[in-house]
């Protein structure tokens, strides 16, 4: 080989690792550059375009179908042909017709597309079957005076849901929420329990209550701070919001007079006589109204509160979660 020569093979050579290295390729190899599958293969749009010019004969009637312009399905196709290597579709003025390789190309995307849509079939089964349930777990007086309504809302939206409502104090929403039980909860305390996130979805204001006959429902002077924090109560149990407001408000409690597990309990023990008590205005305001239960003022004490949403820290709520969540907020 002369010099000449040896130069023009030089200069064939690189210009076809050039061109291998301009379509993607790996120089010297004519294959597509190794790295990941994503890198590697056609993305769904292509492969549904190459599937729509092999079924229809014509670039620009599968831009249509598929709902783009035909430059850019020019674009997409020629994209495609880079990544594979190959040459898969003619064009002519007559229509686009596919290459022997673009004909083999368009048998494969076919198995991909069909698993494609097997998978979205699939992830839509597991929405719907999310979709289908709900399970709330809240502390008493949300559970007992407000969720009722919420609930009724949210079966006009979704009346094929199935709702399951668990009742308890705000530390057992918090575990679970946090073990999977619930979906979302709702709690009355102070503090955002640890690992929960959180959104305030109402107001809410504790009364210092009692029966029209203990001595308290006669006095003209508010109470004191000291009073309230020294008198045997009639409380909910440990853990419950209501509790936990209270005794951080007044800085400790007396033993209780009475401690119940539920608010309805509480209430019913007060008209009753058994003793005063503290419950949230949402709880008593009937029973204020008839007379059943005379609200005590009490001096320099604040004993309102935030009534909040919950959730896992990081999974912020879907599906009928989220649309009770919004529900909460209307």
């Amino acid at each position: 080989m002369t010099e000449g020569e040896t130069g023009a093979a030089g200069g064939a050579g690189a210009a076809a690792a050039g061109h291998a290295s301009a379509a993607g390729g790996t120089p010297g190899t004519g294959r597509p550059p190794a790295g990941s599958l994503a890198h590697r293969v056609p993305d769904l749009g292509a492969l549904e375009l190459l599937l729509a010019v092999a079924r229809l004969g014509s670039l620009g009637a599968a831009a249509r179908e598929v709902g783009i312009t035909q430059p850019a399905a020019s674009s997409r196709v020629r994209s495609m042909e880079r990544q594979l290597g190959v040459a898969l579709v003619d064009r002519s003025p007559r229509g686009s017709r596919l290459t022997d390789a673009g004909a083999l190309v368009t048998d494969w995307a076919r198995r991909v597309v069909e698993a494609a849509e097997a998978f979205d079939a699939g992830a839509q089964a597991l929405r719907d079957r999310r979709d289908s349930r709900l399970r709330v777990a809240a502390s008493m007086t949300i559970a007992e005076y407000l969720l009722p309504g919420w609930l009724l809302a949210l079966r006009a939206q979704r009346p094929d849901t199935a709702v399951s409502l668990l009742a308890g104090n705000s530390t057992a929403v918090a575990e679970r929420l946090l073990t999977g039980e619930a979906d979302l909860g709702f709690v009355e305390g102070l503090t955002v329990p640890a690992g929960l996130d959180s959104a305030v979805v109402a107001h809410d204001r504790l009364i210092v209550v009692t029966a029209p006959g203990h001595p308290w429902a006669r006095r003209r002077a508010p109470l004191s701070a000291a009073e309230l924090s020294t008198t045997p109560l009639i409380l909910r149990e440990k853990g419950s919001g209501t509790r936990q407001v209270l005794d951080a408000a007044l800085g400790g409690l007396a033993r209780p007079l009475i401690e119940l597990s539920s608010t309805t309990a509480v209430k019913a023990a007060a008209v009753g006589g058994a003793g005063p008590s503290v419950l949230s205005e949402l709880v008593v305001r009937e029973e204020l109204a008839v007379r059943r239960l005379v609200a005590v003022p009490v001096a320099d004490v604040s004993l309102t509160r935030d009534l909040r949403a919950v959730w896992p820290t990081g999974h912020r709520p879907t599906g009928p979660a989220r649309d009770l969540l919004t529900l909460t907020r209307t």
